[in-house]
């Protein structure tokens, strides 16, 4: 991968958000990467909203609308009178069928293999996640195991044992 694919994919990481508990880009950034006015998406979208479902698309609150500008410091964003669309990954890959450009197949091509990296990175800290999950487990049942052996050496400790005398019998 050369250095402008990787910088390319970065820009697109960044544009990558976690809402309603999916990823999803907006589309003013779609359409940056694109290179289109965000209203042309917008207005192929609307031309073609069978291919869009619920789960490909859907139009952010006003309160993530705020929230996701508060988060990201930027008042660039202005003008608009509705709050922006996300697309899901596969809204994005529905994207790519209306916009037939050739920028935008190979946008597309990035932002798939970009998302498939998401995975794999989050695959990899769920396995992570489990492993540590078990070495804290275990690390839990040995100190209980030692937290016993202690207390059974203190009861031993406390009872008294009479000894026999030890030496030479008179």
């Amino acid at each position: 991968m050369n250095s402008d694919q990787m910088l390319v994919r970065s820009a697109i990481s960044n544009k990558i958000f976690q809402l309603r508990e999916v990823n999803v880009m907006l589309d003013f950034d779609l359409a940056e990467l694109y290179q289109v006015e965000t209203k042309r998406i917008n207005e192929q979208v609307k031309r073609n909203t069978n291919r869009f479902p619920n789960d490909f698309m859907f139009q952010l609150t006003e309160d993530e609308h705020e929230n996701l500008k508060s988060q990201n410091a930027t008042s660039s964003w202005g003008g608009r009178r509705k709050p922006p669309y996300a697309f899901t990954e596969h809204g994005v890959l529905m994207l790519s069928s209306v916009l037939k450009s050739d920028r935008a197949v190979a946008v597309n091509i990035q932002i798939m293999r970009v998302y498939i990296e998401l995975r794999k990175k989050l695959r990899s800290e769920e396995s992570l996640n489990s492993r540590m999950d078990q070495i804290e487990e275990t690390v839990s049942n040995q100190n209980n195991r030692i937290l016993t052996i202690v207390d059974y050496l203190h009861q031993k400790d406390k009872e008294e044992i009479p000894r026999r005398k030890v030496g030479y019998k008179e």
